[in-house]
C-alpha cells in the first residue's frame, strides 16, 4: 500500500536487483494511484484546496516520506509555495521526485535519509508538514515522538497534516488487516502476486490507530487542536490536521 519503505526492503540486495525490485514496486504503486484505489485524487485534492484557502502568504512545505512526489507536486501547483522540502529513504524515489517537482516556482531541497532521524535533527522552520501513509509504520511512542519533532519545526500558525490507516471504532489491528485482506475482490487492477506482497507488508509493518488515538497522540505531542477532516470512502484511512 505504501511506496516509502521500499528502500528498507532492498538495502541488502545488489544494485541491479535493487533497481529491478524498485521498478516492480513502483509499477504496482502507480497502478494503485492510476485506478484511484486508495483515493489519492480525493486526498491530494483536499490537500490542494486546504493549502490554497489557508496559506495565502508564501509558505514552506515539508513532505515527509515524499516518494516520487507526483501527487504532492500536483497538490502544490497554483499555491503560494515558497520552499519545498522532501525526505525519503529511497534515492531512486528522490530522483523521480526531482523531476516531478521541477515546475514548482520555488527552491527544492531533497534529503535521502530515514525520516525519523531527519526530524530529530531538523532545524529549518516550516509552515506546513505533510506525511501520507507512513507514520503508521512507527510504534505508538515513535509516532508521538515524531509528532513532537514536527511541532517543534512548525511556525506559530503552522499546520501538520497526516493521511494514515485508521481503525474503526472498537476494531483491532488484526481486524483492520482482515478487513483489508477481504477487499481483494475490489482491487481487480492488480495481480494476486501484487496484492499478496502488499498484504505481507501490511501484516509486518502497518500499525494503524483509531481516530481518537491519532487525535490523542497529537494532543500528547503538544498540539492544541486535532481533528479529522476526511475519511476514505472504503474507510481504511483518514486525514487529520493538527495546529498549535
Amino acid at each position: 500500500m505504501e511506496r516509502e519503505n521500499w528502500a528498507e526492503s532492498i538495502s541488502s540486495t545488489s544494485a541491479d536487483d535493487a533497481q529491478a525490485m524498485f521498478n516492480k514496486h513502483l509499477a504496482t504503486y502507480r497502478k494503485i494511484v492510476g485506478e484511484n484505489l486508495m483515493f489519492h485524487r480525493e486526498v491530494y485534492g483536499l490537500l490542494h484546496n486546504l493549502l490554497s484557502q489557508e496559506m495565502q502568504k508564501p509558505f514552506k512545505f515539508l513532505d515527509i516520506a515524499c516518494g516520487d512526489a507526483v501527487a504532492s507536486a500536483a497538490a502544490l501547483k497554483g499555491t503560494a509555495i515558497d520552499h519545498y522540502y522532501g525526505i525519503d529513504l529511497s534515492p531512486q524515489s528522490l530522483e523521480l521526485a526531482r523531476e516531478s517537482l521541477k515546475d514548482l516556482p520555488c527552491p527544492i531541497d531533497l534529503q535521502c535519509c530515514d525520516f525519523v532521524e531527519a526530524m530529530t535533527d531538523w532545524s529549518d522552520a516550516v509552515d506546513v508538514v505533510w506525511i501520507g501513509m507512513s507514520l503508521h509504520h512507527l510504534q505508538p511512542e515513535g509516532k508521538v515522538r515524531l509528532m513532537k519533532d514536527v511541532r517543534n519545526t512548525l511556525s506559530r500558525d503552522g499546520l501538520f497534516l497526516i493521511w494514515e490507516p485508521t481503525l474503526l471504532d472498537g476494531e483491532s489491528r488484526a481486524g483492520w488487516l482482515d478487513r483489508f485482506s477481504a477487499y481483494r475482490s475490489v482491487w481487480a487492477a492488480i495481480t494476486d502476486e501484487e496484492f499478496a506482497t502488499m498484504l505481507a507488508h501490511n501484516r509486518l509493518a502497518d500499525f494503524p490507530e483509531s481516530a481518537d488515538g491519532w487525535k490523542a497522540m497529537g494532543h500528547q505531542a503538544g498540539f492544541a487542536h486535532a481533528e479529522q477532516i476526511f475519511m476514505m470512502p472504503n474507510r481504511f484511512g483518514r486525514v487529520f490536521q493538527f495546529r498549535n
